[in-house]
Parts: C-alpha cells; structure tokens; sequence
C-alpha cells in the first residue's frame, strides 16, 4: 500500500536581469518591470487550484519545506514574498520545523535584503556565486563580481538565518585545476553550513551549446574532484548527495524529500509537482512555462498531469534515492512505490551480484563501485514487473 510521504512546496520565479549562457532552467530576461503583485497573486490563486483539484483541504500532511527557486526570486521584494509565505500558511499548515529556501543573486541590491527575507518567514538563502574569480563570472554572464559575492555570503551569515547555502561551479571554462580549488577554499573560508560544487556540464538549448567554450580535459575534473573532495572533508563537510556537501545535520531538507522520492506541489511558470495518493495513484503536474501564458486569465495554470505507471515506479525512485550516498530502506520502497519488493527481486540480485549494491538487512547501500556505474544500475530498473 502506497503511503502519502512529506509534503513539500516549489514555487518558481521566472525573471533574471540576463540568461546566463550555461542555464538551461526556465528563466527570463528582464525587458521590463517584474509584474511582482500579479505574479504573486497568480502564485496563490495557483495554488488554490492545486488544492481543490486534488483534495488537499482534506491532506493532514503539513508543509516539510518550501523552496523559491528561479531565476532570481531575490527580484521579488521582501514583503510581497511575505505575502506569498502567509497565504501559503494560511492554506497548507507549516511544519514547526519547516525550512523555507530561497535562492538569491549576490548583487549587493539583492543582497542587503537578506534580513529583510528573514523577517518575513525565509530561514534558508542560496546563493548563486559559481565562482570567486571576476574572469570566471564574466565568461559566465554573471552579474556580480567577486567582491559582491563574499560580501553576499558574509551577510547572509548575519542575517540570523537557520543555514544558508553557496552554489559553486567547477570545470569552468579554459579553468586551470589550481584555479578551481582556490575557489573553493574561498567559499570554505566563508564557512557556509551548506555548499553545492557541482560540475559545469553543457545542456542543448543553451549559449554555451551553440558556441561551446574550451574545458578542462577529464584528467583534470578527476582531479579537481578528487583534491576538491578532501579540502571538504578536511573542513568538516560531508557528502550526502551527489554535488552536495554540508556541516552535520544541516542538509538541505527540501532536496532530501526530492531525492527520498517525496511528495511536492509546484506553481509558477513551468514549475513540476509530484503527489502520491493513498489509493495508490502518483501524478506528476507541469505548470504553464512562460510568463505571459502563465499571466494570461483566460488560460489554466496547468499545462499537463500524467500518471506514473507501476511499470516507471522503480526505475524513478531509485533514480531519485540513488543520488543520495545514504543507505536506503527496503520499507521506503513499499511505502513510496506502492509495489511489493518482488518486484524489483531479480534486478536487486543482479546488482548485488555485481557488487553494485549491497544487502544490509532492511537497508541497501549503493557501493563505490555502484556509483562508477550508476546509469548501468538505473537502466537495470526500466520496465521492471508492474504487480503491485
């Protein structure tokens, strides 16, 4: 039987002052002013939508956490995001412990309104740095410099928050190894309680696809990998996720319920939702993706809601779970699935048999070796025996 799991809310923030030529996130240029009140109103009454048409007036599930993602919601000013959190609250009860994320530019505009965010409900900021170098950040179209950065990252240590987070990037462009670990010893310096370093990868669709910049070769991401992993590890951080690392039991808790294949509702433009249902039903929900049609009163919010068969279950939660370096319990399968372990047996004695995973009882612990060959271990789950 499939039990409903957290809660979780995203809300999205379509707006930059410019696209970045890596991002390939659902992100517009400024031509004009940001339509704020109208956005938020349009978020809330989004929500309103989500809550009628799938019961959720009659959920006893409270909000784990919420993240405002973007673009740049620090666009967005303090009290109409206040506005947003407490017609949230007013409808979909917050946990007592529940974090609220929202991701920031480091421009010093933005950032001196950290305190500001605090007060009105926000105890998470994540900013988007990627690098301490001025080089770097303008081959990547970032608006900010270095000394904004570390300011940023100074202010919201004052601001009273419950943890804040720094995004940074290696294997930037024309990037020298020495140059990427100097990086991150400044953000280290700057003691986040949580740091993203991940991996500039090129996705389709982007300027940097179009025109692709020059690399650093594989011998030298292994290597900035490797010594930038043990500068971590030396400063007390620990890697419970792919590309993120945190001081103990600061994790980021809404990324945990999306990786622990947990229940979220999305609004705003081309933002997804997933919510698991106790007749056994999952639906995956895309929101409307660009502002104007997202604006526009005679269209809906949703774009379109599509059913997760029992035959896609395994191969999306594993996909999920094994992200994550923690061990994963068998029971998490059952519950968040709604399938029985027999349908996944044959697959799980394949990868136990080529040491992918291993059996700890009620758990299982995707190896070393397991993580060299994650996509072979996940292809093994498509298609797996849906009876339930």
């Amino acid at each position: 039987m499939l039990v409903p799991p957290p809660l979780s809310l995203y809300i999205h923030i379509p707006w930059c002052v410019q696209k970045c030529p890596y991002c390939d996130f659902n992100s517009h240029a400024l031509k004009t002013k940001i339509p704020e009140l109208d956005y938020i109103d349009a978020l809330i009454e989004d929500l309103d939508t989500d809550i009628a048409a799938y019961d959720l007036e009659n959920d006893d599930r409270k909000l784990h956490s919420i993240f405002i993602g973007g673009g740049t919601p620090s666009l967005i000013s303090a009290p109409e995001i206040g506005r947003l959190l407490a017609a949230v609250n007013e409808r979909i009860p917050f946990s007592d412990d529940i974090e609220i994320t929202m991701e920031a530019n480091p421009g010093t505009v933005e950032a001196g309104r950290f305190t500001a965010y605090h007060d009105v409900g926000v105890n998470r900021i994540s900013i988007g740095i990627q690098s301490f170098q001025d080089e770097k950040l303008k081959r990547l179209g970032r608006i900010h410099g270095s000394q904004e950065a570390i300011r940023a990252a100074k202010l919201a240590s004052e601001a009273g928050l419950n943890s804040f987070n720094i995004d940074l990037m290696h294997g930037l462009p024309e990037q020298s190894v020495e140059d990427a670990l100097s990086d991150l010893q400044q953000a280290i310096a700057l003691d986040p309680p949580h740091l993203s370093w991940y991996q500039l990868t090129i996705e389709p669709n982007t300027l940097f696809y179009s025109k692709p910049p020059v690399l650093p070769d594989d011998d030298d991401l292994w290597d900035i990998f490797e010594r930038g992993h043990q500068l971590l590890a030396e400063a007390g951080y620990v890697q419970y996720e792919i590309s993120g690392y945190s001081k103990p039991d600061v994790q980021c808790r809404h990324n945990l319920n999306y990786w622990r294949f947990g229940d979220y509702l999305g609004i705003g433009c081309g933002a997804h939702g997933k919510l698991s249902f106790a007749d056994g039903t999952i639906t995956r929900t895309v929101k409307v993706k660009h502002p104007r049609g997202y604006l526009n009163p005679q269209k809906p919010y949703l774009d379109k809601a599509t059913q997760v068969a029992a035959a896609e279950r395994p191969f999306e939660f594993f996909m999920n779970r094994f992200r994550l370096l923690e061990s994963c319990p068998k029971q998490d399968y059952i519950d968040r699935t709604g399938l029985q372990l027999s349908t996944i047996e044959p697959t799980i004695e394949w990868a136990l048999e080529q040491q992918y995973l291993e059996d700890k009882g009620d758990e299982w612990q995707i190896t070393e070796h397991g993580k060299l060959f994650l996509n072979d271990l996940l292809a093994a789950f498509v298609n797996e025996d849906d009876t339930p």
